[in-house]
């Protein structure tokens, strides 16, 4: 999510229509937005446990069903993705994630899977699409 609002990226990993998706997404980002820079990353909405971090001018917005995670692992694990993503993109960057939704969907997936974290080690997260990328025909 950007400063405006405006969600850039989102995946699910639970079973929601594309308007309950739509509802949600608005209303929490409106929520996170809305608070200061010294509150809490981390608040309850609805049945989800929310934890966000702000990167520049980005938002990652994180919602766990889950009451029993740890918060600070899952900031642990946005601030990793930003990591992993700032290696890959050479210092990542709004229009990276816009121009490259799939590039990024892909890191992701191999960091998370089925709203399981399976892999954090930025070497074994990036060698599958560095791999596609060395054999991919350029066009």
């Amino acid at each position: 999510v950007n400063k405006q609002g405006q969600t850039r990226l989102s995946q699910y990993y639970n079973n929601l229509s594309i308007e309950e998706k739509t509802i949600l997404e608005g209303e929490l980002i409106r929520k996170c937005l809305s608070r200061v820079d010294y509150q809490c990353s981390f608040l309850q909405f609805r049945e989800y446990k929310i934890i966000y971090r702000r990167y520049a001018s980005l938002y990652l917005i994180v919602g766990v069903i889950n009451q029993d995670v740890n918060e600070f692992a899952i900031l642990e694990m946005i601030h990793n993705i930003i990591e992993i993503l700032d290696k890959y993109y050479e210092n990542v960057c709004e229009l990276d994630i816009m121009f490259n939704i799939d590039r990024t969907h892909f890191i992701i997936n191999e960091i998370i899977c089925n709203g399981e974290i399976i892999d954090m080690n930025k070497t074994n997260v990036l060698k599958p699409i560095l791999l596609m990328d060395k054999f991919s025909v350029k066009t």
